[in-house]
């Protein structure tokens, strides 16, 4: 193991950076350690840096600067084919003119391994994503669906330490996709091998990874588990991108430990978790949909408010509830369907309540 990477690590980036112009950087200078046997996902919006890093990682791109290492071994001038890394792609990449059991023994077949072998390891990749029965069909016989287990046994079946996963379910509709997530990440826990995927979707990031890099502008905002990425973001662009978020923008007027006091643009003041808030400075606070109450529900929280009530949206298990909160116009309240009172009705000012820990005062970047 290089004394570059830490002990953990199966990948590292180290002061990595990318130009396509020499002087726009799209990756800038990145340091990332990825662990071994863990799935990571590079999230973040298009033009962000997410799969510039992944095709990096590849081979496909070369770094403007800094090293990137696999396992001790420096990778800045070893050619894709040699790196030894299994990719699934959205588009699937598999060869039409070979039946599934040939696109799976291809690689096999490069690595020069007995023709005994490529037919056991060819068996045990299609058992494990379920296609035993197809092996004999070609590409353009399958469903989009089977076409991408097709890809995934192909990306695994030579037994890579690392597999790179580039928006691999992008072209499969919303069932099938969140079928083939779970599928994905129980394949993960079985084999263990460290996987690193890139979606602009944050729910795909949150069901299957260990950790998340959020990226924006080339730059990883922050890199943590799904829970805590959701639970505690460290800063207002992470709060708006994972998941549903309210912002409150305010002005810091007090400090006390780990809370301060926040005025808003209507003068109401409001305590809040402080979370890279600064004192007599303009803060962007936080608050996800499901942690306010309404009506008699906010009666017990340590923060409460009055806001007109705009629009109810019915979504089956819950109600989604729009409302007017000072100068937020677009303040959305998740209610489960069991908790929703009859008598709301569009223009009527509701109690809203919320517990202090759960209104996060964040430094007030751009989201």
């Amino acid at each position: 193991m290089s004394e570059t990477q830490s002990g953990d690590a199966l990948v590292s980036f180290r002061g990595v950076q990318k130009s396509y112009d020499g002087e726009s950087l799209i990756v800038k200078h990145l340091d990332l350690d990825i662990r071994r046997g863990e799935f990571l996902t590079l999230l973040g919006p298009s033009g962000s840096g997410k799969t510039t890093c992944l095709m990096m990682l590849a081979g496909f791109e070369t770094p403007s600067h800094g090293e990137i290492w696999l396992d001790g071994k420096l990778l800045n001038r070893v050619p894709p084919h040699k790196r030894d890394i299994g990719m699934v792609f959205q588009n699937y990449a598999l060869f039409p003119h070979m039946t599934v059991g040939e696109n799976l023994a291809y690689p096999l077949k490069l690595r020069k391994l007995s023709a005994s072998e490529i037919a056991e390891r060819v068996k045990k990749a299609l058992g494990m994503v379920r296609l035993d029965a197809l092996a004999h069909r070609y590409p353009g016989q399958l469903s989009g669906g089977q076409q991408q287990r097709v890809a995934l046994a192909r990306a695994l079946v030579f037994e890579p330490k690392l597999v790179l996963m580039d928006e691999p379910l992008g072209a499969l509709d919303k069932q099938l996709r969140e079928h083939m997530q779970l599928e994905i990440k129980h394949i993960h826990e079985r084999l263990g091998v460290t996987v690193v995927y890139v979606t602009h979707d944050q729910s795909e990031a949150l069901t299957m990874s260990d950790r998340v890099a959020v990226f924006k502008d080339g730059i990883i905002q922050q890199i943590d588990t799904p829970n805590a990425l959701y639970e505690t973001p460290s800063n207002a662009f992470v709060a708006s991108f994972i998941g549903e978020n309210n912002r409150l923008d305010g002005e810091v007027v007090s400090v006390d430990g780990t809370l301060c006091e926040v005025r808003l643009a209507n003068g109401v003041v409001v305590r809040a978790e402080r979370a890279g808030a600064e004192a007599a400075r303009p803060t962007a606070m936080s608050i996800r949909p499901e942690r306010v109450r309404l009506g008699l529900l906010a009666a017990p929280c340590e923060t409460r408010l009055s806001a007109q009530l705009i629009e109810q949206i019915y979504l089956g298990d819950h109600v989604r509830l729009r409302l007017a909160l000072g100068p937020a116009q677009g303040f959305m309240v998740k209610v489960p369907i069991g908790d929703v009172d009859t008598a709301w009705q569009a223009g009527q000012t509701l109690d809203v309540g919320w517990m202090v820990k759960d209104l996060r005062a964040l430094a007030p970047q751009d989201a």
